[in-house]
């Protein structure tokens, strides 16, 4: 028995799903809040850090996502041979004690350390809760009910550089993960209360742990080669090796994939054309959703010199848009399909990335240069990001909702991972122009009209998922 096929009843006790979503949401939600927080808090990092390169303290995001993105996938399977609940409540308490980790660290080594044990918690809990919203509902509400936990993302991205910049701005940086105590204890008391367990799966899937370490080189020694790109530390030859690494590790990580007998992805998955052609949209997107975030703040600050809570307010209206975009957008795709809201969101997020390169110059004028742009990041980031998380499991049989979803979210967090490295190399020396955002710009326009190609032989016609 599988995440999608398990009823209600295993899950929740209340005749209600939404109790058990709000649960399971309340702790997606602060993985999200996590990820947009430290955006904000990057500049307070290097006052705080001040030995520390940009290259160094970029690792504390990078080291983040690249072990979210490589645990992402065996921790699908661990949910369903152990049991959802389980699982998803050693999540949330890794992901806290972590957290404390986090705001105690007093050098640049320890807080990626700890950046890293919060990684596996965030792993841990993100397909659990997934999978246990999945099990709440329905089949004809499914769609609506992903696309919501999606958008929950959506607001945590909303918040978290306005709240992040205020709670760092008057309490200091530590705050940043302190933060996330109050909210993950209460997901944690109403968890072990109100869920109960799951039915495991009789199919005791082995962790692969050859995959997770060619993974985890492949995407840090490209990550490394990128951010270091710029560096006198680092000689041409030097990164080229490194880079090369990279992709031999990759190559390898495919190749040990293909004979293994419990590979940690299982390339079988890709044979479905929706759910390959979503996946390499969802790593064009993902790169450069986090580059549009770490730019806003880079922009803000080094341009217009606002202060870290102007600019987190200022970024602040576009990611409130995502939710309710998000929301409407799910229920119109259970009838219509992904395909129109994922192409026309792409196209729009690319008409951003425009604006953004021609509009805004070194004067602030936030409403006429600035809150446009933005506004319409926001609506495309709605259309595009729920869209990618449902197209990518509605092809799939039931039985491959868990992993199949697991794969979908590593693969973002490998394209933000990337599209940090790309921010910093691009715009992580001290002093900054405007003209030193043009060719980011670009960049990040041409991934969005990329995901919009790559969705374009996306099947769009709504199916009930049979198992």
């Amino acid at each position: 028995m599988t995440a999608a096929d398990t009823p209600a009843r295993h899950v929740t006790n209340s005749a209600s799903p939404w109790p058990v979503f709000w649960v399971a949401s309340i702790a997606a939600f602060l993985v999200s809040l996590d990820t947009t927080m430290l955006f904000a808090a990057f500049d307070p990092l290097r006052r705080a850090f001040a030995g520390a390169s940009t290259a160094d303290l970029s690792w504390v995001l990078n080291a983040y996502t690249v072990v979210y993105a490589t645990m992402l996938i065996p921790a699908g399977g661990l949910a369903d041979t152990h049991g959802r609940k389980r699982v998803f409540l050693i999540g949330v308490a890794l992901f806290l004690a972590a957290s404390a980790a986090c705001g105690l660290a007093g050098s640049v080594g320890w807080l990626v350390a700890a950046r890293a044990l919060q990684a596996v918690g965030a792993a841990l809990l993100t397909p659990a809760s997934l999978a246990i919203v999945l099990a709440a509902f329905p089949q004809t509400r499914r769609a609506v009910a992903v696309s919501l936990w999606g958008a929950v993302g959506g607001l945590a991205a909303a918040v978290g550089p306005s709240a992040g910049s205020l709670v760092i701005d008057q309490f200091g940086w530590p705050w940043a993960f302190y933060i996330n105590i109050p909210l993950g204890g209460l997901a944690l008391w109403r968890g072990a209360s109100l869920l109960t367990e799951s039915a495991k799966s009789t199919e005791r899937r082995r962790l692969d742990g050859v995959g997770m370490a060619l993974l985890m080189l492949a995407v840090g020694a490209v990550t490394l080669a990128i951010v270091e790109s710029d560096a006198s530390t680092w000689s041409r030859t030097e990164l080229a090796v490194l880079g090369g690494t990279g992709l031999l590790a990759a190559s390898a990580f495919v190749a040990w994939a293909r004979r293994a007998k419990a590979p940690l992805v299982d390339l079988a998955l890709f044979h479905n054309r929706t759910y390959r052609y979503v996946n390499v949209a969802t790593l064009a997107f993902g790169t450069a959703f986090s580059m549009m975030f770490l730019t806003f703040f880079f922009f803000m600050m080094n341009i217009w010199h606002f202060s870290l809570p102007q600019a987190g307010l200022a970024v602040t209206p576009g990611p409130l848009l995502v939710m309710p975009t998000a929301i409407i957008t799910g229920r119109l795709a259970t009838r219509l399909g992904h395909r129109r809201f994922l192409v026309g969101g792409s196209l729009l997020y690319a008409c951003s990335s425009l604006w953004f390169l021609l509009v805004p110059g070194t004067e602030p004028r936030y409403l006429l240069h600035w809150l446009p742009g933005l506004m319409m990041s926001g609506i495309s980031v709605g259309l595009v990001l729920p869209s990618l998380s449902a197209a990518a499991v509605s092809r799939l049989p039931a039985a491959h909702y868990a992993v199949g979803s697991a794969v979908n979210q590593a693969t973002r967090q490998i394209g933000s991972v990337l599209g940090v490295a790309l921010t910093v190399a691009l715009l992580g020396h001290a002093a900054l122009q405007r003209a030193d955002f043009n060719a980011l710009y670009l960049l990040h326009g041409a991934l969005a009209l990329l995901t919009g190609l790559l969705c374009l032989p996306v099947d769009t016609k709504p199916r009930t998922v049979q198992p």
